[in-house]
């Protein structure tokens, strides 16, 4: 119970500590555990998108794009340097952002081009939102026409584009957020293990902080829902 409730809060996963404060005494068990609940929250967020959709933006929700590399970075410049690490792990992302709410969609792309991106966008963020991005080729005329009403910020130039005001800040600062998780967690050393986190930071936003019990109680009605008794 005391690692389900470190999981669903976030806190302290470093198996060193957790293996400090008697929660497991085996690192291989610890992974285990942290694998498996990865998973789960993986399949909640699947059965949610298949259930619901998986859908941004209406008249009050305006939607971020952007695009950031999720390279694994070797602790101390030490470690054999696979593949692997040394290709780039581009994920798109798409904030929704509505008076305090967040709501984020993650996904690791082959390649940052309007190919690659502008179907997820489709898929995902409702026409007739206003989304705000920067000047990204990929992005530019595509938006428009397919109905969004699109606003970009030169970051060249100015954080924040001084006639129409838009700006990308709140994705960008959910970028640090988002990294400095993973990063912690050595998360991104395989595409498939990216995916798992990615996901997790996904399920906290849509269903952990939504539910009326809390994270853990999220957490506790996804096992029950993935390992009926």
């Amino acid at each position: 119970m005391k690692f389900l409730y470190r999981f669903s809060q976030g806190l302290r996963m470093r198996q060193v500590d957790m293996k400090a404060d008697g929660i497991a005494k085996s690192s291989a068990t610890l992974s285990k555990m942290s694998s498996r609940l990865r998973r789960v929250c993986r399949h909640a967020m699947r059965r949610y998108e298949n259930k619901k959709g998986q859908r941004l933006g209406d008249e009050r929700e305006s939607v971020v794009i952007d695009e950031s590399s999720f390279r694994h970075k070797r602790k101390y410049a030490r470690g054999r340097i696979s593949n692997t690490w040394r290709r780039k792990k581009w994920v798109f992302g798409m904030l929704g952002v509505k008076e305090k709410q967040r709501r984020p969609i993650l996904r690791l792309v082959k390649k940052r081009s309007r190919h690659h991106l502008i179907p997820l966008l489709v898929k995902h963020v409702q026409p007739g939102t206003l989304i705000l991005s920067d000047e990204w080729r990929a992005y530019r005329g595509a938006l428009t026409n397919l109905g969004y009403r699109h606003f970009t910020v030169n970051h060249s130039r100015w954080f924040v584009d001084p006639v129409s005001g838009a700006h990308t800040q709140h994705l960008e600062r959910a970028w640090l957020t988002y990294k400095s998780i993973i990063w912690r967690l050595r998360g991104n050393r395989t595409a498939k293990l990216l995916k798992e986190h990615l996901a997790v930071i996904e399920w906290t936003y849509w269903l952990g902080n939504k539910h009326k019990k809390g994270l853990l109680g999220r957490l506790l009605k996804d096992i029950r829902h993935q390992f009926p008794c």
